[in-house]
């Protein structure tokens, strides 16, 4: 199985990138990861219009999603799951067969109503409102985790 992550936007912040980078790292020894970076719409500066911001980023995101993929959308009005959870579901998409799952993370103003039916799932990380940069670093230590947890190793702690 092959995981996608596209997100809106390059990591700017130095320790989220290196954590990204790290987990991304760690990922690959269980399998095959593919991080696309999309370019954060701009247009309007300080008054940015907020929808169309949100529709020109949905549009990037639309066009790259792999073809035949499972599509997770993260969002603030997706589900929660435990990471035991969320590993379980991971493994449930291998056991399928399923080829590749895409997990999208947008830009500041989220996904569009759009997006979010494109998507066949929705998670939310947290409660907490978290920069799409943070929600990248957290997923893809999730990500980590949920390998971990699939293969019984110690990482998760339990």
């Amino acid at each position: 199985m092959k995981l996608t992550v596209l997100c809106i936007g390059k990591l700017t912040i130095g320790f989220l990138k290196q954590g990204a980078q790290e987990y991304e790292q760690r990922l690959k020894r269980y399998t095959s990861l593919q991080v696309i970076e999309l370019k954060e719409e701009k247009r309007g500066g300080k008054k940015a219009d907020a929808h169309f911001v949100r529709n020109s980023e949905a549009e990037s995101i639309i066009a790259k999603i792999p073809r035949d993929s499972y599509v997770i959308g993260l969002d603030e009005t997706g589900k929660r799951a435990s990471s035991e959870k969320f590993a379980k579901k991971l493994e449930g998409h291998m056991i399928q067969g399923t080829s590749n799952i895409c997990l999208i993370i947008g830009g500041a103003y989220g996904l569009t109503n759009d997006l979010r039916q494109r998507c066949n799932e929705l998670l939310s990380l947290s409660d907490m409102t978290l920069t799409h940069q943070m929600a990248r670093m957290f997923l893809l230590e999730q990500l980590y985790r949920g390998m971990t947890i699939i293969r019984g190793e110690p990482y998760h702690n339990r």
